[in-house]
Parts: C-alpha cells; structure tokens; sequence
C-alpha cells in the first residue's frame, strides 16, 4: 500500500500533522511519500491513497499561491481515490475544512475520515488523531 502524503506549511503546525499522519501510516505498513506541496506532481496519483494537508488562510480557503493551484490541478483526477484532508486554523470554524471535503466527494474522491482539524499548534491529542488518521489511510 502507497500513501501519497502532500502538504503546505507555513507556521509548521500543518508540517507537524503531516509528520505524524505519516507515523501512523507506517505503523501500519504502508510505504510513505511525505511531500511539501512545492515538491509534489501529478505522480502522486498513482499511489494508492492520497492525503493532503493545507491550514485555513485568509477568510478560512486553502492557501492560494502553491498549494490550491497543486489541489486544483489533481481535483478533477480524485474519482475512486482513497483522499484525507488535515490541517490547522486559527480562527473560524472550520468551514474551509468543509467546503474541501466537498470537493473531494464532488470530484468522486473516497473519504478515509472526516477531514481532521486542529486549532493552532497542534497538542498530544491532536496528534494521536494525525496518527489515527495515517493508520486509516493505510488500511
């Protein structure tokens, strides 16, 4: 089993999610590919699930400059695909998490999970739940 995991940082909360999704995929056996979304392509596609992480910014949307164009140009190859989404915010309630599992279903995309939020630094809990959620990923 190939996890994809493709995330965007900019504080390190949404870097230490990812690190932790990728502990829990391992742990339950997949072989992981943990990619900033500066270094991700479209070969992601080709593993077997893929999770993204990305935080709220702005008026709680996906960071816009690299991270929702990368998004945007595999959306619309997501049908059939095992997909988790994860990600920090400060502010709002989390309706950024929202409107991108929608898309995930509307492009056909196959939830793991209910995309995992987590309210700034991520702490040990939310952490146990990033772990949770790569071991899903891995089954």
């Amino acid at each position: 089993m190939k996890v994809s995991i493709v995330y965007w940082s900019g504080t390190g909360n949404t870097e230490m999610m990812a690190n932790a999704v990728k502990e829990g995929a391992e742990s339950a056996g997949a072989e992981v590919e943990l990619l900033s979304v500066a270094e991700a392509s479209a070969d992601v596609l080709d593993s077997d699930v893929l999770l993204f992480g990305c935080p709220a910014m702005g008026s709680e949307e996906l960071e816009d400059s690299e991270f929702e164009p990368f998004f945007s140009s595999v959306e619309s190859s997501l049908k059939g695909k095992k997909v988790g989404l994860f990600g920090s915010y400060d502010w709002g309630d989390g309706e950024w998490m929202r409107i991108w599992q929608e898309r995930v279903e509307a492009a056909g995309g196959v939830m793991v999970a209910d995309g995992l939020i987590c309210n700034n630094t991520p702490d040990d809990d939310a952490l146990a739940e990033c772990r949770e959620l790569g071991e899903k990923a891995a089954k």
